[in-house]
Formats: structure tokens, sequence, C-alpha cells
């Protein structure tokens, strides 16, 4: 199977850690949506990465369906727990922090705009979701091993995903400084060899 994503991409970075824990093999395209060339419209309607290119020619794109597909199609590695209860909580913690990388990508994009067209009311109220969302974290993970309980999943996944890409484009948010114990979560992740191994080139 094939991968087109972004290195820097926050979803795509999460499949990537997904097929390392689930240790499938894949090649992996990179491609910049913003380019002329980029072909990824043709792929999905969206323009949007990641896709997932499947070996039967089929296409599967929005990262939590594609996590979703890799899960189960591998008993190795699994990350989400197979009582349909379960399965809903930490897919619920996954789509929070989903929501999270996508405020931060969209204040990213906004910033990239010339100064006198940046809306500062845009980027409030996407820096509103962004902090509500890591304090419901905060106090969720308080006393806990893992985001989602005592066995590592999805949710704890996407969350680091989610945390890395806050770091790498958004720093002034300094969210460690203010979530000590997301920080310790965090620091706990970058010793897995999947983060250290998909960690974004510092550009």
């Amino acid at each position: 199977m094939k991968l087109i994503t972004s290195y820097t991409s926050p979803f795509g970075r999460k499949v990537r850690i997904v097929l390392a824990e689930k240790r499938i093999e894949y090649q992996l395209i990179e491609d910049n949506t913003l380019s002329y060339e980029s072909g990824v419209s043709i792929l999905n309607p969206l323009g949007k990465v990641p896709i997932l290119l499947l070996d039967d020619g089929r296409t599967l794109y929005d990262s939590s369906v594609i996590v979703d597909f890799l899960d189960h199609s591998s008993p190795a590695g699994k990350l989400i727990p197979s009582d349909h209860r379960q399965a809903i909580s930490i897919k619920r913690r996954e789509a929070l922090a989903d929501g999270i990388s996508d405020a931060a990508v969209l204040i990213r994009q906004e910033q990239m705009r010339p100064p006198p067209l940046q809306s500062t009311e845009w980027i409030t109220h996407q820096q509103a979701k962004i902090e509500r969302g890591l304090e419901h974290i905060a106090n969720e993970l308080e006393g806990q091993k893992w985001w989602g309980g005592d066995l590592f999943s999805l949710a704890d996944v996407a969350l680091g995903c989610t945390l890395a890409y806050l770091d790498f484009r958004l720093p002034a948010l300094d969210w460690q400084k203010r979530h000590p114990n997301l920080r310790r979560f965090y620091s706990k992740l970058e010793e897995r060899p999947s983060f250290t191994e998909t960690a974004p080139p510092m550009i």
C-alpha cells in the first residue's frame, strides 16, 4: 500500500504512527497540497491528505477512516478496543484531538496570509477551541496511565500528534507550561520509536 501525505501534517503523522505500531509495510509519497502540481484532488475531492492507496486499487481518505481500516487489518498492536462501547470512547477522544489539530492548522493557514488580510478575531476563535480542548483532556488524563485508561490506544496516538503539532507550528501557545500532566504524557510518548521515527522536519 501507499500513503500520500505531508511530513508536517498531524493527520498524516497519526497514520504513519499507526502503521509503525502495527508493523505494516508501506510506501510513503510526499505531496504538497498547496502546489499546482499536486494530484491529491484527483484522489480525494477535498484535496486533503493523508490518502491511503490500497493494493487492490481502492482509495481511502480522512485519517480517522484510514486508521480504523489499518487497525482492523492486522491483529498486531491493537489500538481500538473490540468492545463497541470502549471503541466509541477511544474514537471520541481521537475526534477531540483531531479537532484541536484542525483549529491549529486553521491558525497556521491564517498566519500565512499577508498581515493586512489576517483576521485576529478568527485566530482568537480557533485558539479558544484549542485551549478548551486541552483543558478538557488534561482533566480526563489526570491520574490515568494513558488517555483512554490502562492501555495505549489510538487516543494517545492522536493526542501525541496534536501536541507535537502545537509545539511545531504554534510554540507561543506554551501549552506545556499550563498543563504539566500533558507535558509528562507527551514526554512518555516521545520515547516510543513510532513517534521518534515520524517526527516532522524542523523547518
